[in-house]
C-alpha cells in the first residue's frame, strides 16, 4: 500500500504523513515532528530488515530469540560503524486514521521514492527521513578505495521491498539521468542525494598530478575527487552540500578567517 504523504514547505520541508488503521510508517530517531493522540509511538534498535518492522515476540523459542537478537545487534553494528541513528521510531495508527510529521535537519528539500521490489535506491547518509515498514533500510558500503578517496560517498543507506521511502536533502534537488548526457556525469561529492539501482557509482581524482590539477584542487574548491554516476537511472542531486553550509556558517561567526585559496592557507590563529 502507497503510503499517504504530503510534502509541505519551501525553504526548509516536511511530509505530513496520513496513516490508515494498522498501518505504520517508521523513521531516523531526531526526525519526528508531531502526531495525532491515536497514533503509538515505539522506539526500537532493530530496523524492518532482517527480524523485521515487527517485534518477533519470541517465536520460534529460544532459538528464535537468539537469532533475532543476533540480527538486531548485526543491525545496530552496521549503523554504528556507519554513523547513523542507532535506533528507529514507529508509529501505528489505532482505531482509525492518524497523522504524523517528519522533517529533515537541513534547510532544502524532500523527496517521496516509491518502491516497486524490482531496483533499490541507495542515498548519501543521513538522507532517509521515514519509509512504510515494508522497506527494508539497510547499510551499503561503496569499497574501501572509493570511500576513503570520496570522502562522503563511503557509507550509503539503500532501501529495498515495496511502499514509499521519504528522503531530505540540503538547498533544492534536480533529477538527472547519466544515459541522457553520454552515460556518465561527475559531481561534487557532496551532492549526490540519491540514486537507483542499476547507477554505478565512483569517485575519481580531479584532473592529474600536474599544475592545473593542483589549480583545480586548491583553487577550486572541490578538493581532490569528484563522484562519478554511470548508467542509465533516476539520479538526485543536491544544491547545497553540508560542507559549504558549515563553512558559510563558520565564516558568519568570524570564526574561520580563511585566506583567497579557503582552508589551506587559512589565517585563523586559533
Amino acid at each position: 500500500m502507497t503510503l499517504q504523504q504530503e510534502i509541505v514547505g519551501n525553504a526548509m520541508q516536511m511530509a505530513v504523513v496520513n496513516l490508515n488503521p494498522g498501518q505504520t510508517v517508521y523513521c531516523e530517531a531526531g526526525k519526528f515532528l508531531f502526531k495525532t493522540t491515536n497514533v503509538t509511538m515505539e522506539t526500537r534498535l532493530s530496523g524492518p530488515s532482517g527480524s523485521g518492522g515487527q517485534q518477533g515476540g519470541g517465536s520460534g523459542g529460544m532459538g528464535g530469540m537468539l537469532r533475532q537478537a543476533m540480527g538486531t545487534a548485526m543491525q545496530v553494528g552496521q549503523r554504528m560503524l556507519a554513523g547513523e541513528s542507532l535506533a528507529f521510531q514507529y508509529f501505528t495508527a489505532q482505531g482509525g486514521q492518524g497523522t504524523v510529521g517528519f522533517a529533515g535537519v537541513l534547510p532544502g528539500e524532500m523527496r517521496a521514492l516509491e518502491l516497486d521490489g524490482r531496483r533499490a535506491w541507495f542515498a548519501e547518509k543521513d538522507a532517509f527521513v521515514a519509509a512504510e515498514s515494508s522497506v527494508e533500510f539497510g547499510i551499503a558500503f561503496a569499497g574501501g578505495r572509493t570511500g576513503m578517496s570520496g570522502g562522503e560517498g563511503f557509507v550509503l543507506e539503500k532501501f529495498t521491498g515495496h511502499g514509499t521511502v521519504i528522503i531530505a536533502g540540503a538547498g533544492n534537488f534536480i533529477d538527472l539521468n547519466p544515459a541522457d548526457f553520454g552515460g556518465r556525469i561527475e559531481v561534487d561529492t557532496g551532492c549526490v542525494v540519491a540514486f537507483e539501482e542499476g547507477i554505478q557509482y565512483g569517485v575519481q581524482r580531479v584532473g592529474g598530478l600536474n599544475r592545473q590539477g593542483i589549480m583545480n584542487a586548491v583553487f577550486g574548491g572541490e578538493g581532490l575527487s569528484l563522484a562519478t554516476l554511470e548508467g542509465n537511472g533516476r539520479v538526485i542531486l543536491q544544491s547545497l552540500t553540508i560542507e559549504s553550509l558549515a563553512n558559510a556558517l563558520k565564516k558568519a561567526q568570524g570564526g574561520d578567517k580563511q585566506g583567497p585559496t579557503g582552508g589551506l592557507f587559512s589565517t585563523h590563529a586559533g
